[in-house]
């Protein structure tokens, strides 16, 4: 599993490096909610480990934001000191999968992971579609919409709605596009602009935001209205 710890205790942290990395888990860790944040729309994780007294960003606005400015689905188990009724509830209505009060086990923590993971596995295994804010598209049917309203794409856009979507928020390189829609044939001329105009007029031009943004010089992204610029 590759898995995102954000905890900002030195010594928890380093007793969960020294564990999870040991059962052959991949780690990445952060001690506050901002690098969290970043982290989590930069890379694609199959579980995250999140304490809920933070610095600066506690571990429920965290989780609030990654729910719903990121549209990130990812299974988020909440280990933290509190233990009432009442902060286990918060930590569920943020969007929490789990729930663990330290102290714990470490193998009770190894084996709660586990069981995430393949939950939210066999959740995505019954179905096909790709959702990220108001965008759904389903790789099956061909099938695209922004907010409910349908709208149709050339084979060469619903490729690169694919590849977006899957990505989104993160950032797809222009490399990365060309090398899904041409494979090694690239073409020349910036046949990729093109296309790209036409998906955005597809998926933006009708409503009040943009969703498809440009990273000058690196590739191209989907965001939501919230997100930076």
């Amino acid at each position: 599993m590759r898995i995102l710890i954000v905890e900002d205790h030195p010594d928890i942290l380093a007793n969960l490096y020294g564990f999870l990395e040991a059962k052959g888990h991949v780690l990445d860790s952060a001690r506050n909610g901002y690098a969290a944040l970043a982290l989590a729309s930069e890379n694609e994780y199959d579980v995250i480990v999140l304490d809920i007294g933070l610095p600066g960003l506690n571990g429920l606005e965290l989780c609030e934001k990654l729910r719903g400015e990121l549209s990130i689905a990812t299974p988020v188990l909440m280990l933290t000191a509190r233990d009432s009724l009442s902060d286990k509830v918060a930590g569920f209505d943020s969007g929490a999968d789990d729930y663990l009060v330290k102290p714990f086990s470490l193998v009770e923590l190894d084996v709660r992971l586990k069981a995430l993971v393949r939950r939210s596995e066999g959740r995505n295994a019954g179905s096909s579609k790709l959702r990220f804010g108001e965008l759904v598209f389903d790789p099956d049917t061909q099938q695209a919409s922004r907010a409910g309203q349908a709208f149709t794409l050339t084979r060469t856009g619903y490729i690169l709605l694919h590849a977006l979507l899957k990505a989104a928020p993160r950032i797809v390189p222009r490399e990365a596009l060309e090398q899904a829609v041409w494979g090694e044939d690239r073409p020349d001329s910036d046949a990729l602009r093109t296309h790209i105009h036409a998906l955005r007029q597809a998926v933006d031009k009708p409503f009040s935001y943009p969703m498809l943004l440009t990273v000058p010089g690196v590739g191209y992204r989907l965001a939501l209205p919230d997100a930076p610029r």
